[in-house]
């Protein structure tokens, strides 16, 4: 074998395993912020029901909150299959979006609503650009999680219509409540991206 043809494939071993890892970062960061986000979700739904879950719109929540459930447990279990970090700050999604279902519940079923649209538009978005990243990585390697997450967002862009179907625009102060709720998820996901 020449030097130049052991040169060529040890450069392509190199650039292959540079591309291997960035495929590895890239699904470790998808992996550790989705199941931050479905925790978060599901919590805030769980706040919502504590508060609403006896009221009119308590199953419409409940079903809201099991297709969360849903999401939560594929994601639980990729972080195992994918051996992927979970994010540490889990303990404090788990009350702060609690805190946040149930303080936006205490407005009626209105400030509920609003909450979820907020959320799910930053989610829907959010699931968007993740699919544009995979697709750009490697349609055919990623197939599957890409079929799974355009479900997902799907259930969310469902959650965010769901939202205004149910009054969400007539809570106090909706546009200021909403862009506040919107910053927080913004800031949730850069951090569990991260952390």
């Amino acid at each position: 074998m020449s030097f130049p043809l052991i040169c060529q494939m040890s450069i392509r071993r190199i650039s292959q395993r540079a591309k291997d890892e960035k495929t590895r970062k890239l699904l470790s960061r998808i992996i550790r912020v989705d199941q931050a986000g479905e925790l978060g979700a599901d919590r805030i739904y769980a706040g919502q029901i504590a508060v609403l879950g006896n009221t009119p719109v308590g199953p419409i929540i409940q079903e809201m909150k099991e297709q969360e459930q849903e999401h939560l447990e594929t994601f639980n279990k990729l972080i195992v299959e994918k051996r992927v970090r979970p994010t540490a700050l889990l303990p404090l999604w788990n009350i702060a979006g609690f805190a946040l279902g149930a303080g936006t519940a205490l407005l009626g079923k209105e400030g509920a609503m609003a909450c979820t649209v907020a959320v799910e538009s930053v989610i829907g978005e959010h699931y968007n650009s993740q699919i544009r990243d995979l697709m750009e990585d490697d349609p055919e390697k990623h197939k599957e999680l890409i079929k799974k997450l355009s479900k997902f967002r799907d259930d969310e862009l469902h959650h965010h219509d769901t939202g205004l179907e149910h009054d969400a625009e007539k809570a106090p102060m909706y546009d200021a409540l909403s862009q506040v709720i919107k910053v927080g998820c913004i800031g949730a996901i850069w951090l569990s991206e991260r952390i």
